[in-house]
């Protein structure tokens, strides 16, 4: 699996500041909510801590853990962590719990702001729910603040701003993908009325990001967002170059060990093997989660080019 370049300060995240509350300084919200997002769609397995499945407490956990923050395993081992919020008070990357088992805390988690969290849902998986729907707040505990999340000191606008634990000399950008595929397809970039409410007319990203949309090809978050300086993974790549090159299942079949064929990037990834545009990571593995390196960018759209 490719190395991640970390915040270099993982040092902060573990100093306790009160009750039991990391103080997460070097992260932002921006970053708890790239983070989680990167997760949605992988499915709800009971037991599950992974990519091919995951279950409420695992899905927090995992969260978290990518941001250098350890909590505990279960919702309510989770509960009985850091410092008691009201509803009123609720910031991003605040835990939200809830009683859907009748039995006390029996779920969990992470607030994104605008009555909004994200969580693994047993019929849904990983996806954003508002709190206002009355199945939510019928069944809502309350919340705890593990972390704080604090906002950059100088604001900039979405463009400007890249994740700051990616190295982008070395992973490709979400903006960086769109215009090199807009380029390679040759689509129509002249309308820069951008679907996406982070992406305006007169961004370098809006023609791409406009025509990529009307292609299916890029959708955006769960708040309409294209998020430009975000990295993408391996297993929304393989999505997006399946849907940009239109690509279809061959009589070549590949497996990777890590794909399971319940996971939402299951069929995608098997298409783009069995195209032979992703041979995997040499140890049998697909390594989904990863970020897209620059070179494995340029890799992969020659690879899917030479297909048409």
């Amino acid at each position: 699996m490719m190395k991640r370049w970390l915040l270099p300060v993982f040092a902060s995240f573990m100093i306790f500041a009160g009750a039991g509350t990391d103080s997460a300084e070097a992260a932002t919200p921006k970053e708890l909510t790239a983070t989680a997002y990167k997760y949605i769609g992988v499915p709800y397995v009971y037991g599950g801590t992974t990519t091919s499945g995951l279950d409420c407490s695992g899905f927090t956990r995992l969260v978290f853990n990518q941001l250098g923050i350890s909590i505990n395993r279960t919702s309510s081992a989770q509960y009985s962590q850091g410092t008691a919020v009201s509803k009123s008070d609720l910031q991003v990357g605040d835990l939200v719990f809830y009683n859907t088992s009748g039995r006390g805390v029996s779920h969990v988690g992470i607030y994104v702001g605008n009555n909004k969290f994200i969580h693994s849902g047993t019929s849904t998986g990983v996806t954003v729910a508002s709190m206002s729907t009355s199945y939510w707040a019928t069944r809502y505990v309350g919340a705890k603040r593990i972390a704080t999340f604090t906002e950059e000191a100088v604001q900039q606008t979405t463009e400007q701003v890249k994740d700051a634990s990616i190295d982008f000399t070395v992973y490709a950008s979400r903006g960086e993908v769109a215009l090199q595929l807009a380029q390679v397809l040759g689509v129509n970039t002249s309308n820069t009325n951008s679907p996406f409410v982070d992406v305006k007319s007169d961004s370098k990203y809006a023609g791409a990001t406009t025509a990529l949309y009307n292609l299916g090809v890029f959708t955006g978050d769960a708040n309409g967002k294209f998020n430009a300086g975000s990295p993408l993974t391996r297993s929304q790549m393989a999505k997006v170059l399946v849907e940009a090159f239109n690509l279809k299942m061959t009589n070549k079949v590949v497996h990777f060990t890590d794909v399971s064929d319940k996971s939402w990037d299951y069929e995608y990834i098997k298409i783009l093997a069995s195209n032979g545009v992703t041979i995997g990571q040499g140890d049998g593995t697909y390594g989904g989660s990863s970020y897209v390196t620059l070179k494995q960018l340029h890799t992969f759209i020659e690879r899917a080019s030479n297909l048409n």
